[in-house]
């Protein structure tokens, strides 16, 4: 029994670390993005509003499933990692499917 317990703590252990990096590079670019916009002033008081709160969501959804890891709820942690983790490696899947094939689009 010890042993099960051991194998599905280290595949939640697994997962979440994969999920936290994704979470973790998709806010890194998005954060990215929000700077480059503030310097060419593509972000200006129209728009500060959702960006602001896209970066809080992002933000919360990192210290949310941080915080409910080190509180023993893997479960609770992954979902809401999911919340800025599966966009993002949604994205990376469509970019990697544009760079193998290629599209014409005219």
């Amino acid at each position: 029994m010890t042993r099960d317990m051991t194998h599905s703590s280290r595949r939640s252990r697994l997962v979440f670390a994969a999920f936290f990096v994704c979470a973790a590079l998709t806010s890194s670019v998005a954060v990215i993005f929000f700077i480059i916009g503030l310097g060419d002033g593509t972000v200006s008081s129209f728009n500060l509003g959702l960006w602001s709160g896209l970066l809080a969501v992002m933000g919360l959804s990192l210290w949310a499933g941080y915080a409910l890891r080190a509180n023993g709820k893997p479960v609770l942690a992954i979902a809401a990692l999911s919340v800025t983790a599966v966009p993002g490696l949604l994205m990376a899947l469509f970019v990697l499917l544009l760079l193998i094939t290629q599209p014409h689009w005219n």
